[in-house]
């Protein structure tokens, strides 16, 4: 035996218990949902009178089947009009402006106060969009949504009487989903949604740790905004990195599951990898940023040790790489007493994840429905192949986040999707066309498949677990990119990173 397989072992075994504790966790928020915010009553305060003023920003960048819509759900909102305004932030590149000009006439033919703002470049993306937007904002309060939400129309009444405690920064509501059941990939979405709202939010909230602003269908103080420092362009996830500012800064977060804000899932499996590697990298750059400061902050150690678990968890993707190559490589050079110990100790961990993944999963399909828990439960398979079927670029993201290097936004398109619609967006502009990432991951699979089964056959080694099961998920989210790319129209618009510059100078429409 060479002294390559001990280290191997040692290597396999510390990324073993690393995921373990990643999956303990899950099952710890699951116990603490059920024993202490399940049956929690909750009594929302009253609007207060009068009515605090609010402005509602809507950031868009080439939004052409889904802006005029976002702009008639916001003038929709029921609420006094001379406390109302409605800031569209289009930073777009494309038609997608002339739709939005439309939408605002029509607003403000109507009697509600909107504007449309457009910026020379699209320095700091969102982050700079709502920074510009804030300056010109003359609400005390800021409800941010993003471009595919359709927020119902007492979302700011429901939301509003929160603010009478002067130590509310940011109240954040529920995501619903248009589109849950186009496919099994935006119901296995509209799974890993309810339970990060349902049961990570509802936890954290109870037991007086951070929460965070999920970027869109909530509502600021505009003060909170300002005293934590504004919104900040050097991560990924704005959003994130000003949540832990502002609760850093004294104000506290609340989180309404009963009010909920739907919006459309990526129903490409591009889009999905796309969205899940900027919020992977945004996740790791707010982590490396503000870590350091709440390890110092007069704050608890509960409060301080649920941040770490929520600003980390995407470590756990290059963890499933590491564990996956350390345990098919031991299996060739350890001798037969190592062999049988990866063998059982992959058999526990991945019935520990299943069995964790299964419960965290459960208790949030019961909450959100519990006449379809039992079915909405099969989907946790998919959500661990999906997850290993990412792992690779969720991997290059994280390492990205650790790094100092500058990656652009990329933003997720949006077709205006409902219901079971599965296949009217294959025809649509901004469809995703590049099939690199794909073609790696069938390649990837394969090999491993065939490495680990000849190994197999061949009584070389033992079956790792891991390896497997990253193995099939490259297959099936490479294969499945592949055969949708299939029905993509040429590209009509400009891609979704876009240039900085701007087609149209600075400009307020009012």
């Amino acid at each position: 035996m060479t002294v390559l397989a001990p280290a191997l072992v040692a290597l396999h075994l510390a990324a073993s218990l690393v995921l373990a504790a990643y999956g303990l966790h899950r099952v710890l928020l699951a116990w603490r949902y059920v024993t202490h915010v399940s049956h929690r009553p909750r009594h929302p305060p009253h609007p207060p009178d009068p009515l605090p003023s609010v402005t509602v920003q809507l950031p868009l960048y080439n939004e052409r089947y889904v802006a005029e819509r976002a702009v008639a759900a916001a003038g929709a909102l029921e609420y006094p009009r001379n406390r109302l305004e409605v800031q569209v932030l289009d930073d777009s590149t494309d038609d997608t402006t002339e739709h939005v000009a439309r939408a605002v006439a029509q607003l403000r033919a109507a009697g509600v106060r909107a504007v449309h703002v457009r910026r020379q470049c699209r320095a700091g993306y969102k982050a700079g969009a709502l920074a510009h937007g804030l300056t010109r904002a003359s609400g005390t309060l800021i409800a941010i949504f993003d471009a595919d939400f359709v927020p119902p129309s007492d979302f700011l009444l429901r939301l509003v009487g929160e603010f009478c405690d002067p130590s509310v920064g940011m109240v954040q509501a529920r995501w619903d989903h248009l589109n849950a059941d186009t496919s099994i990939l935006t119901r296995a979405q509209a799974l890993q949604l309810d339970a990060h709202f349902a049961v990570e939010h509802g936890v954290r909230e109870a037991r007086g740790c951070y929460l965070n602003f999920n970027g869109t269908a909530g509502i600021w103080r505009r003060e909170a905004i300002e005293a934590a420092g504004g919104w900040h362009a050097d991560t990924l996830t704005e959003d994130l990195d000003l949540s832990y500012r502002a609760q850093l800064a004294g104000w506290r977060f609340v989180y309404r599951d009963d009010v909920a804000a739907p919006a459309e899932l990526p129903a490409e499996v591009t889009a999905y990898r796309i969205q899940q590697q900027r919020w992977a990298q945004g996740g790791v750059q707010t982590a490396r940023k503000m870590l350091p400061v709440l390890w110092r902050a007069p704050i608890g150690w509960r409060v301080k040790c649920e941040a770490f678990w929520h600003l980390t968890a995407h470590l756990t993707y290059p963890l499933l790489l590491v564990l996956a190559v350390a345990g098919l490589a031991a299996g060739w050079v350890a001798g037969p007493l190592y062999r049988e110990w990866l063998l059982l100790a992959d058999g526990g961990l991945l019935g520990f994840a299943t069995a964790a993944l299964g419960v965290f999963y459960g208790v949030a399909a019961r909450a959100r429905d519990p006449a379809r828990w039992p079915r909405r439960l099969a989907l946790v398979p998919v959500i661990m192949i999906l997850g290993a079927g990412i792992a690779l670029g969720q991997s290059l993201a994280v390492l990205r986040g650790l790094g100092r290097r500058d990656t652009p936004f990329q933003r997720t398109p949006k077709y205006r999707l409902r219901g079971d619609d599965s296949r009217s967006w294959h025809g649509a502009a901004y469809r995703l066309r590049d099939g690199r990432a794909a073609v790696v991951e069938l390649a990837l699979g394969a090999g491993t498949l065939a490495v680990a089964s000849g190994a197999i056959f061949a009584r070389l080694a033992v079956p790792s677990g891991p390896a497997f099961i990253c193995a099939v998920g490259w297959l099936a989210v490479g294969g499945w990119a592949l055969l949708q790319r299939r029905g993509a129209a040429p590209p009509r618009v400009h891609s979704a990173v876009g240039p900085q510059s701007l087609s149209a100078p600075e400009r307020e429409v009012a």
